[in-house]
């Protein structure tokens, strides 16, 4: 019987229902289930490359230039001695079909103009991979 009905000491009568049946139903309904889901696969297709025996790339070549706080420029560590010697060097890098990066590293206290001239000698003569490099010492 799905319903039983009790009496308590006072007389009351207390209602309660007998969840035993509903529970093997649901047990039942959740096997059920579980056996009818598919089985997921967790296996991803992918196409991957086949293996050449092709070279790796080679990483780029990069200048740098160094401005000393007195305005000394060091090409690569080598000290340029005038501005004639340093366009000298930059219309080298610019006549190569694949420029080299250029990384112009100024000193905190080394006066704007000096860098700027760089710059503009730079994109004068063609030198179309430059960067400023060592920003974080200016924050």
């Amino acid at each position: 019987m799905a319903m039983q009905f009790a009496t308590s000491d006072e007389g009351d009568n207390i209602l309660d229902i007998n969840t035993t049946p509903l529970i093997d139903v649901m047990l039942v309904l959740l096997i059920m289930f579980i056996i009818t889901i598919p089985i997921q696969t967790h296996a991803v297709k992918m196409n991957m490359p086949i293996a050449n025996s092709a070279p790796p790339p080679v990483p780029p070549q990069i200048v740098r230039i160094d401005v000393d706080f007195d305005g000394t420029i060091g090409w690569d560590g080598e000290i340029v001695p005038d501005r004639a010697a340093l366009e000298q060097r930059l219309r080298a890098v610019a006549a190569q079909p694949d420029q080299p990066e250029v990384h112009l590293r100024p000193n905190k206290l080394v006066p704007y103009r000096v860098v700027a001239m760089i710059l503009a000698s730079a994109q004068r003569l063609g030198v179309t991979k430059i960067g400023i490099v060592g920003n974080e010492q200016f924050l």
